[in-house]
């Protein structure tokens, strides 16, 4: 999860995310390319003496018309790429379904006997050693890790937004509409996420905790819950 002192994305635990990071640092390399030039010509203008005969009026039109659009397609093209990736869900393995309150979570295992349960913020008073403040729930949710999870996110009352950054996950909630999203966890551990659309006035206290385990623990987990 992130800290005080992080600068860049927490640790990417899915291959979406792995790409979202990706695309991410492309596209850092192409602005440090563009502001590069931008500081040499400003830098060449400021110091060179100009005269008539410098450039090419044509020649220099073609490439500030050109050169733009070049780089407008190595955006583009990664871009499309990775949004055709996370809106692609083939045969997932699990369903879960999440629905947004205020201001608290509750969670369908469709898949599994109508598995259901509400994920509540745990209070600082009644928070464990060691367990985050304002992060940690008193019901997690529990996926198998390497195992395509199809996520249908919808709202009771207002708009919410389920978003997990670490796994590349975020979507919208809205009453009378079900959104999807999926995302495959590629190492077992604690994700943390919050609601991430303002959502009234304990918006900041409905955070989200999935926690990804190998199948034959998440096989025992789903036999040992309650329906």
């Amino acid at each position: 999860m992130a800290n005080h002192s992080q600068l860049n994305f927490q640790d990417a635990s899915s291959p979406i995310m792995e790409e979202l990071m990706g695309f991410h640092d492309h596209a850092l390399m192409v602005a440090l390319a563009i502001c590069s030039l931008v500081l040499y010509l400003l830098t060449h203008t400021l110091t060179e003496k100009l005269s008539s005969s410098t450039v090419n009026a044509q020649v220099i039109e073609l490439v500030w018309t050109i050169l733009p659009a070049m780089v407008l397609v190595t955006l583009a093209l990664p871009s499309l790429r990775i949004l055709y990736m996370m809106d692609e869900i083939n045969e997932p393995d699990l369903t879960l379904k999440a629905i947004g309150h205020q201001w608290y979570w509750t969670y369908e295992y469709t898949d599994l006997k109508d598995l259901t349960f509400d994920s509540y913020m745990i209070p600082t008073a009644d928070l464990p050693l060691g367990h985050f403040r304002l992060l940690e729930v008193d019901h997690r949710v529990i996926v198998p890790m390497n195992s395509t999870i199809r996520v249908i996110v919808t709202a009771d009352d207002v708009l919410h937004s389920w978003a997990v950054p670490s796994l590349g996950v975020k979507t919208d909630a809205i009453p009378g509409r079900l959104n999807q999203t999926s995302f495959l966890a590629s190492r077992p551990g604690v994700f943390y996420g919050q609601c991430s659309e303002i959502c009234g006035a304990n918006h900041s206290f409905m955070p989200i905790v999935v926690e990804s385990i190998p199948l034959p623990d998440f096989e025992n987990w789903s036999s040992l819950m309650p329906s």
